[in-house]
């Protein structure tokens, strides 16, 4: 019966009629009563539908005649007063105040969100244009032929100039061991003191590789003392050079030496 006057959107009918059922729902204790509550429930949830699609509706119209008169008594316009002096003169510029637009903007950004503004540490940076790059121009292959008989040439060159070096290291250290040897020939020549570098674990690996080809060669021989300990000492050259020198070779020997060793 009241369906009209509780789709109002200005009425209360509705939730004073939903107030008044939860009052009544409390000495609920028959199932017909119980029955009638949830048809009354089914009602209201209509009417509330059509109420909230109404309003809805409502809400999604714009006016913009009444949008524009809100705009301008808020930006210090009185129509009144506008519609009073409209015919004694033209005012240069329009009829609106000189901060009326200012007015607005500092109200305006109170509803936006704003995002940070992007400073440089350094400065923008200069938008020129790249710089043409030079070209290049490639030279041309060689020949094949050619490039087999240069590459040859020199590896060979590099093996000979390592080769060199690797001769007159063995030399030097073949020296000073003879040194060593004509100097105190009744002292043994540890192996160990004649090769490692204290200060050089890299240069102690060297020194034993040097003396390895001392060993092949059949300069140099190596032997334990007493203590089980490895000497050193240079050979005296006899008649059997090659046989001794083969013979060294035959009986080389492979040693570890770690960085925990060596110190």
């Amino acid at each position: 019966e009241n369906r009209e006057a509780m789709l109002n959107s200005k009425s209360n009918r509705l939730t004073e009629a939903l107030e008044e059922a939860n009052k009544l729902f409390d000495g609920v204790c028959r199932a017909r009563e119980a029955a009638l509550d949830a048809q009354f429930l089914v009602i209201a949830s209509n009417i509330g539908k059509e109420k909230a699609n109404e309003l809805h509706s409502e809400m999604s119209a714009f006016d913009s005649t009444a949008f524009a008169e809100d705009l301008l008594t808020f930006m210090g316009i009185n129509r009144t007063e506008v519609e009073e002096t409209d015919d004694s003169e033209d005012v240069p510029g329009g009829f609106l105040p000189s901060d009326a637009w200012q007015t607005m903007g500092e109200e305006a950004p109170k509803y936006f969100r704003r995002a940070p503004t992007f400073h440089y540490m350094m400065g923008s940076f200069k938008s020129e244009p790249p710089v043409p790059k030079q070209r290049i121009e490639r030279q041309k292959k060689a020949s094949r032929g050619k490039a087999e008989r240069a590459m040859p040439a020199q590896l060979k060159k590099m093996e000979e100039s390592h080769q060199e070096a690797t001769e007159k290291e063995v030399e030097r250290i073949l020296r000073i061991l003879q040194t060593h040897f004509e100097n105190d020939p009744n002292t043994p020549i540890s192996f160990f003191d004649f090769v490692i570098d204290p200060n050089s674990f890299a240069h102690t690996v060297e020194n034993m590789f040097h003396v390895s080809f001392l060993i092949r060669d059949g300069l140099a021989k190596i032997k334990l003392d007493e203590d089980e300990l490895p000497i050193i000492e240079p050979t005296k050259p006899s008649g059997r050079g090659e046989e001794e020198s083969r013979a060294g070779a035959r009986n080389q020997v492979v040693i570890s030496l770690d960085q925990k060793e060596w110190k």
